[in-house]
Formats: C-alpha cells, sequence, structure tokens
C-alpha cells in the first residue's frame, strides 16, 4: 500500500447507504462478455475481493455454483444482503474481512475478482495469496471504468460540475486526500500489472464493454456520490455533515437551476490475468 498510510475500518464508514445510488453503473454487457472469454458454465466457485454492496457479485453469481463476496465493512456486507436478496440471487455468501486476511478457509476459487478494489490492498502479498486460491488455469478479474474524457455534446442536462464539488471537498477536508483516519498526498498505487507478473500470473487479457448509456442525474443522486466515496465519506465531515451537504447543494443548483444533470456511463474495461495451466 502507499507508504506513510495504513488502511483502518473508517475507509468506506458511512459510504455503504450512498453507494447505489451515487456510483454510476458498469456496462450491462459485462457479464456476458466475462463469461463468454471464461467459458462459464454455472459450475465453479466465484470470489469478489472488497465486494462493497455486491455490484459486482450478485449480477456474476448466476454463472457460478457459488459466489462469495468479502469486504471489511458491515454496512456495505448489510446492503450486499439486501441486493442479493431483491434480485432472488440465493447462491452467495458474505464474509466481513480484508483482502489481507485470505485465504480465510474459503477454499479454492475458478474465478477472483476485484472490481476497483485491488489498488486498496498490499499488493503484492495479496497477489500471491490468492494466486494460491486458483486452479491451473484460473483467473484473476479486475473490473473497472474506462477513464477517458466523454463528449458532452448533445446531453439533455448540464454535466455534473465535478471539479467545482473537489474543490469544495477541499475547502472542507484540506487540500489532501483524506482516507479513513489517514491522508494519501500521492493517490493510490498502481503497477497491477507489474504485481500480478511477479505473483506467476499470465496477462492481461482486455475486453472493453461499451455502455452506450446516459445517465440522467439528480442533485441528491450527485451528493450520494460524493459520499459513496473514500474521500467525501460522512464520517469525515463530523457534525458538519449537514452544514456540507447544504453548500454542496447550493453549489449544484447554481450549476443546473433545474436540479437535472446527465453524464455518458463509462465503458467497462475487464483485464483477466490466468495461472499456468498444469
Amino acid at each position: 500500500m502507499t507508504d506513510g498510510w495504513a488502511w483502518d475500518e473508517s475507509l468506506f464508514a458511512g459510504a455503504a447507504a450512498h453507494y447505489e445510488r451515487g456510483r454510476l453503473p458498469y456496462a450491462a454487457g459485462f457479464v456476458a462478455a466475462l463469461a463468454d472469454e471464461l467459458g462459464l458454465d454455472g459450475s465453479g466457485r466465484l470470489l469478489d475481493v472488497g465486494c462493497g454492496p455486491g455490484t459486482v457479485t450478485v449480477p456474476l453469481a448466476g454463472c457460478f455454483a457459488e459466489a462469495v463476496g468479502v469486504d471489511p465493512d458491515a454496512g456495505m456486507l448489510a446492503r450486499a444482503r439486501l441486493r442479493a436478496a431483491r434480485d432472488g440471487v440465493g447462491n452467495v455468501r458474505w464474509v466481513r474481512a480484508r483482502a489481507e486476511d485470505l485465504p480465510a478457509g474459503l477454499g479454492v476459487f475458478r474465478v477472483v475478482v476485484f472490481a476497483q478494489s485491488f489498488h486498496w490492498t498490499v499488493q503484492d502479498a495479496v497477489a500471491a495469496t490468492v494466486r494460491g486460491m486458483l486452479p491451473p488455469g484460473g483467473a484473476f478479474v479486475h473490473v473497472g471504468e474506462v477513464t477517458e474524457p466523454s463528449s458532452t455534446q448533445g446531453l439533455p442536462h448540464p454535466t455534473p460540475p465535478h471539479a467545482a464539488v473537489a474543490e469544495l471537498v477541499r475547502r472542507w477536508l484540506g487540500p489532501v486526500r483524506r482516507a479513513g483516519r489517514g491522508f494519501l498526498p500521492g493517490g493510490t498505487p498502481g503497477g497491477e500489472a507489474q504485481v500480478l507478473a511477479g505473483a506467476g500470473f499470465a496477462g492481461p487479457t482486455r475486453l472493453r464493454v461499451p455502455s452506450g448509456v446516459v445517465a440522467r442525474r439528480s442533485v441528491d443522486d450527485v451528493v450520494a456520490w460524493v459520499h459513496s466515496r473514500s474521500d467525501g465519506a460522512p464520517h469525515l465531515f463530523g457534525t458538519r455533515l449537514a452544514e456540507f451537504d447544504a453548500e454542496l447543494r447550493a453549489l449544484l443548483l447554481a450549476s443546473s437551476p433545474g436540479g437535472w444533470f446527465a453524464e455518458r456511463v463509462p465503458d467497462t474495461e475487464v483485464r483477466i490475468w490466468r495461472t499456468p495451466r498444469a
């Protein structure tokens, strides 16, 4: 993990209630694309590490005999259980644990997925552990958003004023990004490809799954997005949360007096590393 920063349990404290509303969805076709690439047929087991509210675990569960979602945040797991029940998915179990607690007696998995969570881990140690939880030919999968500028042409509403929102958060919480009880002056680390190669994985195979969706976002949706993030988690504002929210809402309404925004949902990028076949 980043030098000078250590994980603590407050990293996403209070964020779970805002996550599903605030975060943009992954492209609808990512499950089919991954299933086709890996030949998923309803057998084997899935492990989703840092599963949050089950955003990836629940839709992928039908491709496996069993799915296990792991997350250290109790609030996230409570939301994940609700999502699975709502969607009628009964072959998932939820385990409160950190990635660094693995293998945690969970056994062997056909696929282990990290959906924008691997960067929060002690990557070298976690990659080596996951390598031992996969059979020959097993897959380590990273699911994330394609990060590139998107056109605003033809959108029915203004885009959310992300730069102004970020400046407001800095004014309230300070110039250095907050993360739990600590700070991340340089952000979270990259270099996953080198880490996974060092752990003995081959790859990656890259899949880009188009979204093609324009999301209509209310002021409440954008507020939820801010509080779904580690650097805007509700606990960081303490007793002044309502005051911050009032200022945030005023900023958003100044940007779009009608109270609506629009943004293009990013394409989803799936990167797959495999263990060598015997």
